[in-house]
């Protein structure tokens, strides 16, 4: 399918090429530079280009290339680097510099690296799609691969390979092959979706004891300029309890991507004692990188990330900020002429969102095994301004809201959790579970460390008012003990050993605080003046 370009307005071509598909990819002009089908009219086809369209012309050639955007997944992926369209940045840098040049194809994974296959299963088996074949040793993870489709295994290759060449044939003839693409725009199949049981363990103690996230949830936390909305995703990312991190950084800044890569290969898995990047898939479309590409780059990130989930991987993706996809999102609806919606946000995004998180959960996966994919998104609202368009579409459906709190930060008081404003609907399960596995004393405790928090701040008018002197003693105990709890047990340093926590150690911690509070408050009663009580 080969035709010529028609028009050009901006990243938007039109061509002339007929038998295209909505999502086909094509290239356009002498650079060949890659492209969607986004809108499809009688006689010509739109492109929504991903690459940067300056020096391109009308009447330069274009060509269909029959397939959708679609991801390589294999091994090799794990302590990748790329960009919204899986090209590796690694192997661009060495090839054209420090900035990606337009119209550069490379194949993401190096298939002139050698690998073992171990089979798993014998020639003449029966298998259906996602039954298992056999591992590949990827450092010390190993790497299942499953059966594409349904049939019988002609025979199984053991030993070394490469991407390219097949570790089996089927009875009707058909090759194995260790790698496959994926359309990024379809989720992954599983036998079916299951109901979040397990909470996921951040080490964050304001989510883990106030608002827990389970594994396979969806959790949003929004903010403000200077909330510390990167530095609290970059801690999640290092002390999350899962398997695999996927994080997508979706059109922030590249001196922060270069930070967090420069800790990621120098930081170690606090869970197993690893280098953090074995465990860790980056995406990277900053802020100077094609708009285009940064609308498919959460969709890249996503189908790498349901990849693993179907390993029965327990599986976050992380991505910041979900604000800049839908900016780019806009762009391009804006480009294609189409009605806006609210602050010119297109019309489907609440839709786009919702779909989008409908690809997390813990599901039982086609080879029977269970895998999870948890999804913690940030959000940048201008100004703050939580009522925006995608703040409140991400409202409708996340299960967890973490409020970043302008006040919070500007006191220095990090993670900047407002734990008045945000809500868990993983809560019930999550605590039973906390109380069943770390002590049964963990609801009570918690229940405890909320109330103190609310009558501190009922109490908070008041001593503005009449000045702290002039509260009763138990009052000003629990004001002091309050204090305690937001200094001690909600605040942490990213950049201390303090940055995880683990549960019990987070219990061990409120614990002592609430067990202060209720000895100091016997001593008022036996007539011990507030000035005598113990610092702590």
């Amino acid at each position: 399918m080969t035709g010529r370009i028609l028009g050009i307005a901006g990243p938007t071509v039109t061509v002339d090429i007929s038998g295209l598909r909505l999502y086909d990819m094509v290239r356009v002009g002498t650079a060949g530079l890659i492209g969607e089908v986004v809108r499809l009219e009688r006689g010509r086809a739109v492109v929504q280009v991903y690459e940067d369209t300056r020096g391109l012309a009308v009447n330069e050639p274009a060509a269909g290339m029959d397939a959708p955007l679609s991801v390589q997944l294999a091994p090799g992926l794990l302590g990748g680097m790329f960009d919204g369209l899986q090209r590796p940045l690694r192997r661009l840098e060495e090839l054209a510099g420090p900035f990606v040049a337009a119209g550069r194809e490379v194949f993401p994974l190096d298939r002139d690296r050698t690998w073992v296959f171990t089979p798993a299963g014998n020639a003449g088996d029966e298998v259906a799609a996602g039954d298992l074949l056999g591992h590949v040793a990827e450092g010390t993870f190993r790497h299942p691969v499953t059966a594409p489709r349904g049939g019988r295994i002609e025979r199984l290759h053991a030993g070394e390979f490469r991407l390219a060449d097949p570790i089996g044939r089927m009875a009707d003839g058909r090759d194995i092959f260790a790698i496959a693409p994926w359309p990024v725009r379809r989720p992954r199949p599983y036998r079916r979706k299951l109901s979040p049981t397990l909470p996921l363990v951040t080490g964050q103690r304001t989510i883990d004891f106030l608002f827990p996230v389970a594994r396979g949830g969806t959790a949003i936390f929004p903010g403000g300029f200077g909330t510390g909305k990167t530095i609290l995703e970059q801690s999640i990312a290092k002390f999350a309890d899962v398997d695999i991190v996927v994080y997508a950084g979706c059109g922030e800044r590249g001196n922060e991507m270069a930070e967090l890569l420069e800790e990621f290969v120098t930081l170690a898995d606090p869970w197993s004692g690893r280098p953090l990047m074995e465990r860790t898939i980056v995406v990277v479309n900053t802020s100077n990188m094609p708009v285009a590409a940064r609308e498919a780059s959460i969709y890249t990130a996503v189908s790498m990330a349901e990849y693993y989930r179907d390993m029965g991987c327990h599986v976050l993706l992380l991505a910041d900020s979900i604000s800049r996809w839908a900016e780019a999102l806009r762009e391009i609806s804006s480009s294609l002429e189409e009605m806006p919606g609210e602050e010119g946000y297109p019309t489907y995004l609440s839709s786009r969102l919702a779909a989008f998180f409908e690809r997390a959960g813990v599901v039982e996966t086609l080879g029977g095994t269970v895998g999870s994919l948890s999804m913690i998104l940030s959000v940048s609202p201008p100004g703050g301004d939580f009522t925006e368009p995608v703040t409140q579409a991400c409202l409708r459906t996340a299960g967890v809201f973490f409020m970043l709190d302008t006040a919070l930060a500007h006191r220095r008081h990090f993670p900047a959790i407002n734990w008045f404003q945000s809500y868990s609907l993983y809560e019930p399960e999550m605590v039973a579970h906390f109380d069943g596995q770390v002590s049964p004393r963990w609801s009570e405790v918690r229940r405890r460390c909320r109330e103190i928090l609310q009558r501190e701040e009922a109490l908070r008018e008041v001593a503005e008012i009449v000045g702290i002197e002039g509260l009763q003693d138990a009052d000003r105990l629990l004001m002091k003990v309050a204090e305690r709890i937001r200094h001690e047990f909600l605040s942490q340093n990213a950049y201390t050993d303090d940055a995880f926590s683990a549960p019990d150690r987070t219990l061990a911690r409120i614990t002592e605080i609430v067990a202060f509070h209720d000895r100091a408050g016997e001593q008022l009663k036996q007539g011990v003046f507030p000035d005598e009580l113990p610092k702590g």
